[in-house]
């Protein structure tokens, strides 16, 4: 590569990273994978740890009943409700499942994403692509989607315990609240909801808000590598042709942080849906099991498209630390080792 040419995301984000051409042996392939899955749980899990206590939030906003009047007046209430009710803890309630989901959430995103780029070459690109180190920004952008539908599939029972551990439970002396979801406790074990789910819905019950889940990691996939793809170019060009290409830690965390919040804002009203579907709050909305464009039609009728959008200010101030120290750590791991 000529040294004035500015290296596209997979050489500039990730280094070594690039997708590996059929040619390499099996044992390098694995040898990546195995970074890919070992170096992005890590960086997840710290990522999720900064941004824990703002995604309890926003998961309370959101699955406010409907029916009933606000509990919440917007972020800070909330926030300074939960911790008088029950402290800090309270705002990490449930962490144990989605810190563990987060790293493999994050592994799957970077391994799917590789995976991704390796299937498009050797099947829709054209020939002169399928050896090229550096694939172009479209083939990155629909990499990208790839890998978040793909990682949709493990998500989406861990946001569903996540989800019901993080709203408060109700009491009959608490009006604001609705449905318990066969629990009365303030306090509830990620067991305690794994066995409700199950002997109420199945297995397949840990799928519910599926399309939810599906739609928002689809295009916040997308949105995640398109936006530090397009982030790293840019520092890239800025830079003089004898000075070393990697990225410096604040242009890494400055691309990551807007990756982090493209990712979130892309296609939020899907996730507001998905939180009231695995919320058990459906009552509300006419009773039984409601399909996705149900609950949708019902939340904009009711709150209109504000309520589509409930939570997304606190989720971009959380996204942008998250996503910028798992981009960070992600890339500082894959140089030092």
């Amino acid at each position: 590569m000529d040294s004035k040419t500015a290296p596209s995301f997979a050489e500039a984000t990730l280094g070594s990273h690039a997708p590996l051409t059929t040619k390499e042996p099996i044992a390098t392939k694995a040898s990546e994978a195995m970074r890919d899955i070992a170096f992005g749980s890590f960086a997840g899990m710290v990522g999720k740890i900064v941004e824990y206590p703002f995604d309890t939030v926003k998961v309370r906003l959101q699955s406010q009943p409907d029916h009933l009047p606000l509990r919440y007046t917007g972020p800070l209430d909330c926030f300074r409700q939960g911790i008088k009710q029950d402290g800090v803890r309270g705002l990490y309630r449930g962490v144990s499942a989605p810190l563990l989901g987060a790293g493999a959430e994050t592994a799957c995103l970077f391994f799917s994403y590789r995976t991704a780029q390796n299937i498009l070459k050797a099947t829709i690109l054209p020939p002169e692509m399928k050896d090229m180190d550096q694939l172009p920004l479209g083939p990155l952008v629909a990499a990208g989607a790839m890998s978040g539908a793909t990682t949709s599939l493990i998500l989406t029972p861990i946001e569903l315990v996540k989800c019901r551990m993080q709203v408060p439970l109700p009491s009959p002396l608490d009006p604001h609240l609705g449905p318990s979801n066969g629990f009365h406790s303030s306090v509830v074990s990620p067991l305690a909801v794994i066995g409700d789910v199950y002997r109420r819905d199945g297995l397949a019950g840990f799928w519910r808000g599926q399309l939810g889940t599906l739609l928002r990691e689809t295009g916040g996939g997308a949105a995640w590598f398109g936006f530090y793809e397009v982030a790293a170019l840019y520092f890239r060009s800025c830079q003089t042709a004898d000075k070393d290409t990697s990225l410096t830690i604040t242009e890494s965390m400055l691309a990551g942080a807007g990756a982090g919040m493209a990712y979130n804002f892309s296609f939020y009203p899907a996730d507001t849906i998905k939180s009231k579907i695995q919320t058990g709050d459906l009552a509300d909305m006419g009773g039984g099991r409601q399909t996705f464009l149900g609950v949708g039609r019902a939340l904009y009728r009711t709150h209109g498209l504000k309520g589509l959008y409930r939570g997304c200010g606190i989720t971009l101030l959380r996204s942008a630390p998250a996503s910028a120290l798992i981009f960070t750590i992600y890339e500082g791991l894959r140089k030092a080792f």
